[in-house]
């Protein structure tokens, strides 16, 4: 038997494999069965040194940063289309690989062989999703449709070695050009009908998502200048107005960032739900969403909310207003014991933190929270629990809780582990948002453009923002009154217009005089600080 070439198990592994995504793919879609290339990210990512994991998530910010694409409209995506890459890669590898060892004997592999195949992949792979999560909900079917998928996969491997491998043809005229004829009419008809079932299967899977994320925005409100509970904004009446092109001041729903350690947000049936407090209190609780909601007063609360991994100037921020009751009234029902010094926070998505009963005591405002907007949290958001620290960063506050438990012992949080600052402590930051050219106002015989943006700096306040344009001498710009004191302030400075190319920076003072750090430093571990600037042919 002539050799046969690396390059048609290549071909024929890839073929395998892009159907088999996109099936995984629809009954994902259809029926919750486990998707594997995200069940196999996920779990890399978990099991992966922290740092090697961080520098893989800066890697991907830096790319999108270069080609200029919105990191917090494009992170999960880019994120999503690595994992089913690299899915692909090892799908094509694997068969490969079975060619390359058939090959050398010299022999060709019948359906059984390939079955063998399939299940050596497909075990380690089935086993990755029931432990990483991805078959919660029904272990056993969700198997049982794995070992379809894995099963098909390998015979289709091994039909495809069969029907292109080399055969003996010795003294028979034509026979090699006939043979390489047929070879590549299988591998045409082949290569359709796989485009066909991935083309069909992923095209069915993302209409059922869009369907799924259509049904999710509808629930929710687009901008608008009134809360979910129907109450005109806190500072409605304030004179000073955002520079055209600002970021609105109350961010949509659907454009609030999401930051979540898994390739797909949590899904949590709320009927089966329940928040358990444990360890050290005196009286355990276990509690459904209703009782949450009708045993302990509601507390509002508009909040902004950053991503400690974003660079300056990040688009990983918003606000919203949280409901939900407070931390401490659960506390005081469960009654704290002699030694309780920590809470540990879990996740149904496998995410941990721990919260520092001190600074419980010495925040009232920290909530367990389950509406945003005057409506209940989205499912991309955590619901239907989670947690919101004032002054932390968002890797503080953990979604889609399911149990606290009251400890004597500090352990490390997810990100933590993963050599992030253990405070998180949200640093002080500001962005220019527009420079409004087409906006120029005169006045006073001057053209002036409004220049504007926001400045944030956890629970502790603006007192002050400047602007300066071509290292000249810093202007004091104007601040809108905030939705509260744990939201950012939009800013506006009207700049007297002259043509030509143009820096713009901005900095900030806390509301106790406290200085914006200038010096530039990475986000990793405690948040990024420096100025930001934005260039512009005016």
């Amino acid at each position: 038997m002539r050799k046969l070439r690396l390059g048609t198990g290549v071909l024929v592994g890839l073929l395998a494999t892009a159907p088999a995504v996109a099936l995984m793919a629809l009954a994902d879609r259809l029926a919750a069965l486990p998707f594997v290339p995200f069940d196999l990210f996920d779990w890399t990512t978990r099991v992966l040194p922290g740092g090697l994991v961080t520098f893989g998530i800066d890697s991907m910010i830096a790319a999108l940063e270069l080609v200029g694409l919105d990191v917090a409209d494009t992170a999960k995506t880019a994120e999503r289309a690595t994992a089913v890459a690299a899915f692909l890669v090892l799908g094509t590898l694997a068969g490969a690989l079975f060619f390359a060892f058939f090959a050398l004997r010299r022999s060709r592999p019948d359906t059984a062989a390939g079955l063998v195949m399939g299940a050596l992949l497909g075990l380690p792979l089935a086993a990755i999703s029931l432990a990483i999560g991805g078959a919660r909900e029904r272990p056993l079917v969700s198997v049982l449709w794995l070992a379809v998928v894995f099963l098909g996969w390998g015979a289709l491997v091994a039909w495809g070695f069969r029907r292109t491998a080399p055969v003996a043809s010795a003294g028979v005229a034509g026979a090699a050009s006939v043979e390489r004829l047929d070879r590549r009419r299988f591998l045409v008809r082949l290569g359709a009908a796989s485009a066909v079932v991935t083309v069909a299967g992923a095209g069915l899977a993302r209409l059922l998502a869009r369907s799924e994320g259509g049904e999710a925005i509808a629930s929710s409100l687009a901008h608008r200048t009134e809360t979910g509970k129907g109450s005109p904004f806190p500072n409605a009446g304030d004179p000073v107005m955002p520079a055209p092109g600002t970021r609105p001041e109350y961010t949509p729903l659907k454009d609030h960032y999401k930051v979540f350690i898994r390739t797909e947000p949590e899904e949590v049936d709320s009927e089966r739900w329940r928040l358990e407090v444990t360890g050290l209190v005196e009286r355990p609780l276990r509690l459904t969403l209703d009782e949450l909601r009708s045993r302990y007063p509601v507390h509002d609360q508009y909040v902004t909310l950053s991503c400690i991994s974003g660079r300056v100037g990040t688009g990983l921020i918003g606000t919203t207003l949280w409901s939900g009751a407070r931390l401490s009234d659960l506390l005081a029902d469960a009654g704290l014991r002699d030694g309780a010094r920590w809470l540990h926070v879990r996740s149904a998505d496998g995410y941990y933190e721990t919260v520092d009963l001190e600074l419980v005591r010495s925040e009232p405002r920290i909530l367990l929270c389950y509406d945003w907007d005057g409506h209940a949290l989205p499912s991309d958001h955590g619901f239907p629990l989670r947690i919101w620290l004032p002054d932390r960063y968002g890797m503080k506050q953990p979604k889609w809780i399911e149990s606290i438990e009251v400890s004597d012992e500090y352990v490390p949080g997810y990100w933590v582990e993963r050599n992030w600052d253990r405070e998180a402590r949200m640093r002080a930051t500001s962005v220019i948002d527009t420079v409004a050219l087409d906006a120029a106002q005169e006045m006073g015989g001057r053209r002036l453009v409004p220049v504007g943006g926001i400045a944030f700096a956890g629970a502790r306040g603006i007192s002050r923002v400047e602007v300066r344009v071509d290292g000249g001498p810093w202007q004091e710009a104007k601040l809108r009154a905030p939705l509260s004191e744990t939201t950012w302030v939009l800013w506006r400075h009207d700049w007297p217009f002259e043509p030509g190319g143009h820096t713009f920076e901005v900095r900030c003072a806390e509301a106790d005089g406290t200085p914006q750090i200038e010096e530039r430093r990475p986000q990793r571990p405690s948040g990024a600080t420096g100025l930001h600037r934005l260039e512009l042919e005016a």
